[in-house]
């Protein structure tokens, strides 16, 4: 289990950090990109899912905001991004928290 937690969580952290900034990106790579993470995050268990919830909306977050103006609210792949998110998106791509618990 801590091994597909760290997966899905270094695939949404290198998405993240992948489309933050861009101007232009492969629409197919990041499809695909997107499938897989939702794979990843529905093969963990609910009530896992819950306990890193929070992060994941940040972090998936930030890279739909990063996405939204190269693709539109409505794409296809930013419904699927925003499948992995439940409560509030941040505010921004930039909108990152301070305290990360450790």
């Amino acid at each position: 289990m801590y091994k597909q937690i760290y997966d899905f969580a270094a695939s949404a952290g290198a998405l993240e950090g992948y489309v933050y900034g861009k101007a232009a990106l492969s629409e197919a790579v990041i499809a695909k990109w997107c499938d897989n993470l939702v794979t990843a995050y529905n093969r963990i268990p609910p009530e896992v899912r819950e306990q890193f919830q929070p992060s994941c909306n940040g972090t998936v977050g930030r890279a739909i905001h990063s996405l939204t103006p190269l693709m539109g609210k409505d794409h296809e792949t930013i419904s699927t991004l925003r499948s992995l998110i439940a409560g509030q998106l941040p505010s921004s791509a930039d909108d990152f928290q301070k305290d990360k618990g450790f």
